[in-house]
């Protein structure tokens, strides 16, 4: 019998008091606590007195629509955010990622798909935040500390989006190597989606407007056309100017 998720707090946010009750239900069954609102300025209110591990976010609400609640939850908070579509179109897929949603989730699902999208994007935030890596320098451009969620390019702080820190991190602790779009989508997103590659892309190309100096002429994230992605091998270029200065003492 899996473990239930006792630790974990839930905030669901949606206008229609029957699926917020579906949710809930289903939501407690497993474990979790669930927090509710049922609109936006409710949901904002909650995030900042309740803290929750994840937000559970319609788009579709009277007052101030699910967007509008996402930045500003942005503004303060890097919980991770699921957002609860009725439409299931491209658009609004793609417009909750670049606001820096974690996923989404068409209406209507089935409890156990919920519970599925909720543990998989749990379970790599959470992994995420564990690990402590030590500040890399790429070159004199690009420098990264991952432990204080730091980037910086040619001295300015640059911020990245979360799902954009895990995917550099894993990209960077690679260097070198090809990650398949496969092996990206299971250590970043989960295993669930190793399916929808347009996840990758989308935030390859979010990670190259800001930190490459050409994003059409990367330097650091070079596609591996038909596998996926590697990033530029900095480490094995330091160890060839030590040999080489080794070779000439």
């Amino acid at each position: 019998m899996a473990a239930k998720m006792t630790n974990y707090k839930i905030l669901v946010v949606d206008d229609e008091k029957r699926m917020v009750r579906f949710i809930q239900l289903n939501l407690e069954q497993d474990g979790f606590q669930v927090i509710t609102a049922y609109n936006g300025n409710e949901a904002l209110e909650q995030v900042r007195t309740q803290l929750p591990d994840m937000v559970l976010l319609d788009i579709m609400m009277p007052d101030i629509d699910g967007f509008e609640v996402l930045k500003k939850i942005r503004e303060v908070s890097d919980v991770p955010v699921i957002m609860l579509t009725a439409k299931g179109e491209e658009d609004d897929r793609v417009k909750g990622l670049e606001l820096g949603a974690d996923d989404y989730i068409v209406k209507p699902f089935s409890p156990r798909e919920l519970v599925s999208r909720i543990k998989a994007v749990l379970r790599r935030t959470k992994t995420f935040q564990k690990d402590q890596v030590d500040v890399v320098e790429v070159d004199d451009r690009l420098k990264i500390d991952f432990s204080r969620r730091e980037v910086w390019v040619e001295g300015e702080k640059v911020d990245l989006r979360p799902t954009e820190y895990r995917l550099l991190y894993h990209l960077v602790k690679n260097a070198g190597w090809v990650n398949t779009h496969e092996q990206l989508l299971t250590k970043v997103w989960g295993f669930e989606y190793r399916d929808e590659p347009h996840y990758v892309r989308l935030y390859v190309n979010y990670l190259r407007k800001k930190l490459e100096k050409d994003p059409s002429n990367p330097e650091y994230i070079l596609t591996e056309r038909g596998v996926g992605y590697r990033f530029v091998d900095f480490r094995r270029d330091d160890d060839t100017d030590e040999k080489e200065e080794g070779e000439k003492t």
